[in-house]
């Protein structure tokens, strides 16, 4: 079940559009740090020991990146430019800290517990109020929204392509279409008959 999008019980772990939008808009309403924590894990697919370990020096606000240490890989000292919007680095700058220190410095239990205040705030289910969902929702939509998977794999700092390649598993709406075209008669009968019934 590790590389798979859905847990034990078949429940997805990712985050729809619908949801990632919800959760950014809730993040925006919190103080500038938890905010800016939460935007980033959101709009960059990093891991949240990732984003821990972020520092003022790695916000490229001239290349509008944000480089993270790939922290997973065996080897330390991989590094990783992900592209990011302007309205987040300006966020990120507002914060103040020393070129070389933590932006964030707060242990993973509070990381953690801060992400599924602002994920409950946001209306997701809670069997998704995890980090994690985060990032694989991030790796979904790039998949749906044709972004090529060796960009995804490095935005996401996966070592193999395999990796990557299960997000692209993942329903989306080109497939919601294609079944619409199948249902067509079908799913008319059943509009049908719902009207019928009293």
């Amino acid at each position: 079940m590790k590389n798979s999008l859905f847990d034990r019980t078949g429940k997805r772990k990712y985050l729809v559009a619908r949801e990632r939008l919800a959760f950014v808009r809730a993040a925006c309403g919190e103080d500038s740090e938890v905010g800016a924590f939460c935007l980033t894990l959101a709009i960059t697919g990093a891991r949240i020991s990732e984003v821990l370990a972020l520092t003022m020096d790695r916000i490229d606000s001239a290349n509008r990146a944000i480089v993270f240490e790939t922290l997973k890989q065996r080897e330390r000292g991989i590094f990783r430019a992900v592209p990011a919007p302007s309205s987040l680095i300006r966020r990120l700058t507002q914060i103040r800290r020393a070129p070389r220190a933590r932006i964030w410095p707060w242990g993973r239990t509070y990381a953690w517990k801060s992400v599924k205040q602002v994920m409950r705030k946001a209306g997701i289910a809670d069997w998704l109020c995890k980090p994690k969902a985060l990032r694989h929702g991030f790796a979904v939509e790039a998949g749906q929204k044709l972004v090529p998977l060796n960009i995804i794999q490095r935005w996401l700092g996966h070592a193999r392509l395999e990796t990557t390649a299960i997000y692209m598993n993942a329903l989306g709406v080109e497939e919601r279409n294609l079944a619409r075209r199948v249902w067509g008669a079908v799913q008319e009968a059943i509009s049908r008959s719902d009207t019928r019934t009293p």
